[in-house]
């Protein structure tokens, strides 16, 4: 009788990359139902990218942005029925009273009968980071949406770290809010009103990827200190500890006292040390890489990698890393499967990741 069938070996990569089109410094990507791309560029611009041939028109209407340092325009989603309401979703960081902070808007977009770009009309914005501050780092604004139309923000703590453990604060947060920005009655500190009620969970220093598994738990990667960065399971009304707790330390080398130490802080389900600054994030859910469903992709910073995460419960660990030589800001998954790849800064690439042949 014939032996069980040999394990099938996997090119390593098991995936070949092919550049589709080069833009000045990409920051978000997502797709449209007719399978063009919308991508938010840092100054300020939002691109309409046409996959199949390359060619890069651009959509009107973007609210103006406070550009420099980490700020400037940030992440785009579609709403759920986006089919029939038309409505996109922008982050970015503006200037007003007291510094900067990260906002959240929505527009309607009607595209050019061309086929090459279009507007957005209508834009209203429906969330800001408050207290404004100085400074231009740790905005995060990474959105999501879940099952129930409920909208995720991310919201970092704009480098001034204590006002994550204040809930008369936004910052350091993860949001959840209607679709329309209004706050949702079963929030967990929805009773106390004011900026409270819009907070999911807290204890957070600068969430730069979220996005749901196959059976709806929510999860997230924050930038550590100096090493540390964390991924976690986000659950309603749960404490991250930062910054009384984290495993890495401030900059200047001040040791930060680790999750073991206060178990009343959600440890992560993983972290790394050395740092791996992470940026963007996928679970895997599509046909054409079947050996990657359910796996978690991480955009590397510092790491220049693409970091595959592996799930095992309420835990995770990395289960391979790919090098790329480049600064990776963003990773998204294709409506046919394909794995798409956003450079980070000036002249990078849009790149589409489909299956190396065995």
């Amino acid at each position: 009788m014939a032996g069980p069938a040999p394990a099938r070996r996997l090119p390593d990569p098991p995936f070949v990359m092919a550049t589709v089109a080069t833009l000045n410094e990409p920051w978000a990507m997502t797709f449209l139902p007719d399978g063009r791309l919308l991508v938010t560029l840092k100054p300020g611009q939002l691109r309409l990218v046409n996959v199949a041939n390359g060619q890069v028109g651009t959509i009107a209407g973007v609210p103006s942005v406070a550009y420099g340092g980490q700020g400037g325009l940030g992440d785009v989603v579609l709403h759920p029925q986006f089919a029939s309401n038309r409505y996109v979703y922008l982050s970015y960081a503006e200037s007003g009273s007291g510094g900067v902070g990260a906002a959240v808007a929505r527009g309607r977009l009607t595209l050019d009968a061309s086929g090459n770009g279009g507007s957005l009309t209508d834009v209203q914005v429906l969330w800001r980071q408050m207290p404004k501050v100085g400074g231009n780092g740790h905005f995060s604004h990474r959105l999501a949406f879940g099952a129930d139309n409920r909208l995720f923000i991310t919201s970092g703590d704009r480098q001034v770290m204590t006002p994550a453990q204040d809930l008369g604060s936004n910052l350091g947060k993860i949001i959840r809010l209607n679709d329309d920005g209004s706050v949702p009655t079963d929030n967990p500190y929805a009773s106390q009103g004011g900026l409270a009620a819009q907070v999911w969970t807290w204890g957070h220093r600068n969430p730069l990827g979220i996005a749901f598994d196959s059976i709806g738990r929510l999860w997230s990667h924050e930038m550590g200190p100096a090493h540390g960065d964390e991924l976690n399971l986000i659950e309603r009304g749960t404490n991250y500890g930062w910054p009384l707790v984290s495993e890495g330390n401030h900059y200047d080398g001040t040791p930060i006292p680790s999750h073991n130490t206060r178990p009343e802080f959600r440890a992560p389900a993983t972290y790394w040390v050395p740092t791996i600054a992470p940026a963007g994030f996928v679970i895997y859910s599509g046909d054409m890489f079947p050996y990657f469903k359910r796996d978690g992709f991480i955009g590397g910073l510092a790491s220049q990698a693409l970091i595959q995460v592996r799930f095992e419960g309420n835990t995770a660990r990395e289960f391979k890393r790919y090098p790329m030589t480049r600064r990776i800001r963003e990773v998204e998954q294709g409506p046919d499967g394909a794995l798409w790849l956003l450079e980070d800064g000036g002249n990078s690439r849009l790149l589409k990741l489909t299956p190396a042949l065995p």
